[in-house]
This record gives C-alpha cells, structure tokens and sequence, in this order.
C-alpha cells in the first residue's frame, strides 16, 4: 500500500513541524467547504487568536478554545460580561490575549447581525464566491499568497460590520480554513 502525498510543509522553521493534530487538519479540515455557522464561527475566532502565533499551538489549545468559549455559540459568546472575560484571562489552557478575547465577544455580536440579516452566516460568506470554491492547484508554496483580492474585499466588509481581527491576511486564511479556497498541492491525495 503506498503512502498518501501531502502538500508540502516543510517552510524552512520550524512553526509548522508536523505534527498528529497538524496533519489530522490539514488531512480532514484545511480547505474543505463549511457550512455550519457555528463551526464558521468557531474558525474565525480561532483565526483571529492565531495572529502572531503558530498554528500548532492553536490546534493544540483548540480542545481548551471549544470548552472555555462555551463550544463556540455566538449567541452565549456575545453575551459575555466583564466577568466572563476575566475567567477566560486566567484560562493558561486558550491564549490570554484580553484584545483576542474580547474580538471575539465583538465578533459573535457583528456574527449574530450578519445571520439576522442574510438568514445565516454561511449565507453572507460563501456570497462572495456565489458558493463556489477557488482551488489554486497550486504547484510551490511561492504560489500560495499570504493575501489577495477577495480576502482584502471580505476583510472590509466585516470590519464594515463591526468585526474585528479581520484583516486581509487572516481572512485569507480563514478562506483556507473554511474551504471557500482550496490551496491544497496540486498532487496532494487530500485535495
């Protein structure tokens, strides 16, 4: 039985060392279409407390997230209070950044305005591609942006909507992260 080909890692640091939750990631989620708000949810705030730090140690903390942010519910997470928000900055297991944290409280009250006004939020994002996904089939990682066009254009229309930790950069990520872009390898099997 031969092995499956994955995209190619290896980005010269060692941020993105491969490991089983890594993989298990980019195997089963990374690039694959969401549609669940609440899982849409749960990916943009995971996104935004990615900024500065690797993603492994988000998807190590991911467990942590889904517990001490009451399984990603944009309805109970925007309803959080000071209170809340100083349980969650003695959280060790999620990362204690008080800007992070109360982005995502903002973030769940512009979620919960963006579904009152399309019907869901899936609605809203996949809009931008008329539901469609945009698959690279990529060849070299000098060919996968850090940013473009669309992400600069969702970008800011959701800081329109009063959302924050959304730049153009990890927009583009949560793209990837949602499925709306497809970066994976051209010869990756997990395409």
């Amino acid at each position: 039985m031969t092995e499956k080909k994955r995209c190619s890692f290896s980005f010269g640091n060692n941020e993105y060392q491969v490991t089983d939750k890594f993989l298990l990631y980019h195997d089963t989620r990374w690039c694959k279409p969401v549609h669940d708000d609440q899982e849409l949810f749960a990916m943009l705030v995971l996104e935004g407390m990615q900024a500065g730090v690797s993603w492994n140690l988000i998807l190590n903390k991911e467990e942590n997230f889904r517990k001490a942010f009451d399984g990603f519910d944009p309805v109970k997470v925007a309803a959080y209070d000071d209170a809340k928000l100083e349980e969650l900055m003695q959280d060790s297991g999620i990362i204690r950044n008080r800007q992070k944290i109360k982005a995502a409280v903002s973030n769940a009250q512009a979620f919960l305005k963006v579904q009152e006004e399309f019907g869901s939020f899936d609605a809203y994002i996949w809009s931008f591609t008329n539901g469609e996904v945009i698959d690279h089939h990529l060849l070299d990682l000098k060919d996968m942006p850090a940013k473009d066009e669309l992400s600069e254009k969702i970008s800011a229309d959701l800081k329109k909507r009063g959302f924050k930790f959304t730049g153009s950069v990890i927009i583009y990520s949560y793209m990837q992260a949602i499925g709306i872009v497809n970066d994976h390898w051209e010869y990756c099997d997990y395409r």
